[in-house]
């Protein structure tokens, strides 16, 4: 298996050259040079294993043997999952009405982000302690990604990870989440504007070539392959759980900002699964205009809303999607992100539009009084508690059982993250509750940051921070 950029001027890399690798040189974003398949008879093979087991046959298909041995793989992946609270990985909980809910929020930060990164954070030490080679890794957050990658990479000795999280935007849990790291290899920025703002510094040094090679730099957010590979898993599951029989279509609904966990959705459904997607989202709603309008056009600025993660207004996983669902057209693909990134908006050719909305069926824009009455709905009917992303997907469903009463569409709803990390929206949802001892212990803990101001030069600030790193180790 080999992979290439989106744009077309990069091909021909491995997994490992994939795996520590952000943006490409060109400017794409990587992909597998071709999708393997399943067909319904394999389907159904797997039908009776665990998570982890199914991970084993999936992972395998993009990772060849001369790079990763499966004995070294497999070991890979139990390590990896090792540390869920759960057994089952991710487990669907059914609850009344035919709502069905995929818990991917059992990892050590309590969010999904932790399924993927978890596996990269054994990825990168196989690789690196063989090529005796460090590298520097650069994590802009909207709230989640940024503790996950730091749980997953914290004290590594071929790893240092920089990560820019957006003050006052995410929630104090996540926040804390991320500053009470007090690992020597993890570097905390608190950044005076919002996800998509600190996009833009990271994103710039990545396209400084001659840095980004001198130093190492690599990227773990949803950029990054391995983890959209990893997310590839849980929809296979999702559907087998839900369809063991292999004989219908199964609908899952998705919470998103970035499109990344869509992309992996895509992925499993162009590898042959049979499923498909609605988006649910914030008032940010830039993902719910191009699937319905084609036009991809940047906001005037991102609302913050009661679920954080999700409040983003530059989905630059719709790259991925447009170059899989065009049948890897690299030409169409370039025009349009050149467009964009002059323009900040463009228009996506109608048979491209055409294409993903087969995929992506529908969708959803919840505003935060529909977060708070889908949290306080579930909690009233079902004693469940929702995380405000999570009730953003939900609040979908509740709206197809009222529209289509007699409505028999099997469906699931991505939770996204615990509810324990959103004490803010329970409150907003005037749910009583008790604080989570773990997250007592983060409101006790030292924390270690510096702050990025909105006067402050925030690329300058960054490569500074890199060189400073290199420079520490060359001493040591």
């Amino acid at each position: 298996m080999k992979y290439k950029s989106t744009r077309g001027d990069v091909t021909g890399l491995t997994f490992e050259e994939a795996l520590c690798t952000g943006y490409a040189e060109d400017g794409g974003i990587l992909l597998p040079e071709t999708i393997p398949k399943v067909d319904t008879n394999q389907l159904k093979s797997w039908a009776n294993l665990s998570f982890i087991e199914l991970a084993k046959k999936i992972i395998p298909m993009y990772v060849s043997e001369e790079e990763i041995p499966s004995s070294d793989l497999n070991d890979i992946i139990d390590r990896a999952f090792s540390r869920f609270s759960v057994p089952e990985v991710a487990p669907i909980k059914r609850l009344p009405g035919g709502l069905n809910v995929m818990e991917l929020f059992h990892g050590p930060t309590w969010a999904f982000k932790d399924l993927a990164l978890s596996c990269v954070g054994q990825f990168l030490p196989y690789f690196l302690s063989k090529r005796k080679k460090h590298i520097n890794i650069l994590v802009g957050t909207s709230g989640d990604t940024g503790s996950a990658a730091i749980e997953a990479v914290k004290g590594q000795k071929w790893i240092d990870i920089v990560v820019l999280l957006p003050r006052g935007r995410c929630s104090q849990i996540q926040e804390l989440q991320m500053t009470t790291v007090m690992e020597d290899n993890v570097h905390v920025y608190r950044v005076d504007g919002s996800s998509d703002d600190l996009d833009i510094p990271i994103k710039l040094c990545f396209q400084d070539h001659a840095f980004t090679k001198r130093h190492n730099l690599s990227s773990i957010n949803s950029i990054n392959w391995a983890r959209i590979m990893v997310q590839t898993v849980h929809y296979i599951y999702a559907y087998l759980q839900i369809c063991p029989s292999c004989d219908s279509v199964v609908q899952i609904v998705i919470p998103t900002g970035a499109c990344g966990n869509v992309t992996s959705g895509i992925v499993a459904k162009a590898m042959g699964v049979p499923i498909e997607f609605v988006c649910a989202v914030t008032q940010n709603d830039v993902v719910v205009r191009t699937v319905q309008t084609g036009k991809y056009t940047i906001a005037d600025h991102v609302i913050q809303t009661l679920a954080p993660a999700m409040d983003i207004q530059i989905p630059y996983n719709m790259e991925r999607i447009w170059y899989i669902l065009n049948g890897g057209n690299t030409d169409v693909i370039k025009k349009l992100m050149t467009e964009f990134e002059e323009t900040g908006s463009v228009a996506v050719p109608n048979d491209l539009t055409e294409a993903v909305q087969k995929v992506i069926v529908d969708t959803f824009v919840a505003s935060d009084d529909v977060i708070r009455r889908t949290i306080k709905r579930t909690w009233d009917s079902d004693q469940y508690l929702l995380c405000p992303h999570t009730a953003v997907g939900v609040g979908y469903h509740y709206q197809q059982v009222e529209k289509n009463p007699g409505d028999t569409k099997q469906r699931v709803v991505i939770a996204t993250a615990s509810v324990i990390k959103f004490e803010e929206a329970l409150q907003s949802a005037a749910i009583p509750y008790t604080r989570d001892p773990r997250v007592a212990k983060l409101f006790e803990s030292k924390q270690k940051y510096k702050d990025m101001e909105k006067d402050d030069n925030w690329l300058e600030m960054l490569k500074e921070k890199i060189e400073d790193i290199d420079k520490g180790r060359q001493t040591e």
